[in-house]
């Protein structure tokens, strides 16, 4: 079976791995210093800190953004779930918008129609490792929230994806760009937001008492993502081959591919068809390729929001569908991938 998502790891990531147990400084130490440093060298930013998921790393911007209960916060609806998580977890509510035909991200025309005074934050993920135009939601006014989590090395007019907002926050979960199992990191030039984060991050044996997380990465972690780190250019030299190889393909016989944006890193590689999603994936599944919908369920859906009002994300919710796509795919599987789509077609 050809998966849909890989991590892509190797013998000397594991050597690496090895040497940290060997070290027993398992907590955070060096390598978590490391892996900060050269994630925020490698995007542009003064600061980073690493946490234990993207998730915590957005609710730790939040919180140093000052959201409390009654704030609202500007999301689109085909996302992950866990964005929502984050904004629920400080009580703030999510104002759900729709999204962009061309490249699945947050509508600009929606966010502009739903943006209020108590609007106190804007997130913006980069779906599938394609940019938006984030010049035009900085114009707002209000905090943007870079979610990279699927966009890690992606460049918007030349600059890294990450590097404009008011904070960005990077995933290292198994199947992302690069992996250290579970992990994420928040980005800001903002010494406030920084130090704020660092301080609701530093829960233990301290002199007060406020609320705070245990959401450290630990070095295990960190030495991982430092040795993925070093792989990450050669990750995403793969990833477009295959999405040339694929567009190549799938253009010839009129397959809607996926979005054209120089600065895509291909994290996920969809399709649009016509045909209902669970029938073509179980044909694939049989012909040996998983293959998903890129987006489990909209927000809209789990909110139990009118559908009327999303008919962008509704339509790609029914038609579109993630193919295998990583550094690990080899040219038969992806020769396979493309011969059983037309055949499903």
């Amino acid at each position: 079976m050809i998966g849909h998502s890989r991590p892509t790891v190797s013998k000397s990531d594991g050597k690496i791995l090895q040497k940290v147990l060997s070290s027993a400084q398992l907590c955070e130490n060096g390598c978590v210093r490391g892996l900060e440093r050269r994630l925020k060298e490698f995007v542009g930013t003064r600061f980073a800190l690493a946490a234990n998921s993207g998730t915590s790393a957005l609710h730790l911007i939040l919180l140093s953004l000052g959201l409390k209960r009654g704030d609202r916060v500007l999301i689109p609806s085909y996302v992950c779930s866990s964005l929502l998580n984050a904004i629920m977890y400080t009580g703030a509510q999510p104002i759900v918008c729709d999204i962009d035909t061309d490249n699945y991200n947050l509508s600009l025309p929606a966010a502009r129609a739903k943006i209020h005074k108590k609007a106190k934050a804007i997130i913006l993920p980069y779906m599938f490792g394609a940019s938006a135009e984030i010049d035009k939601f900085l114009e707002f006014g209000v905090p943007v929230v870079e979610d990279c989590a699927q966009s890690l090395g992606a460049t918007y007019r030349g600059r890294r994806l990450g590097s404009f907002g008011a904070a960005s926050l990077f995933s290292f979960y198994a199947t992302k760009v690069i992996t250290t199992g579970q992990g994420g990191m928040l980005l800001t030039d903002s010494s406030a937001l920084f130090n704020k984060a660092k301080d609701l991050i530093e829960y233990d044996e301290r002199n007060d008492y406020i609320v705070r997380y245990n959401y450290k990465m630990n070095d295990l972690q960190a030495a991982l993502g430092l040795a993925q780190i070093k792989q990450l250019n050669r990750f995403i030299a793969k990833r477009r081959a295959i999405a040339r190889y694929y567009d190549k393909a799938f253009s010839r016989c009129g397959i809607a591919v996926s979005v054209n944006d120089p600065g895509h890193i291909y994290y996920r590689y969809v399709i649009r068809i016509s045909s209902p999603l669970q029938q073509f994936a179980a044909g694939l599944k049989k012909k040996g390729i998983e293959a998903k919908p890129p987006v489990f369920m909209p927000l809209h859906r789990y909110l139990r929001l009118d559908r009327r009002l999303f008919p962008n994300t509704e339509e790609a919710y029914k038609r579109t569908l993630s193919l295998p796509i990583y550094p690990d795919l080899s040219g038969s599987q992806m020769k396979l991938v493309v011969k059983s789509v037309i055949e499903m077609l």
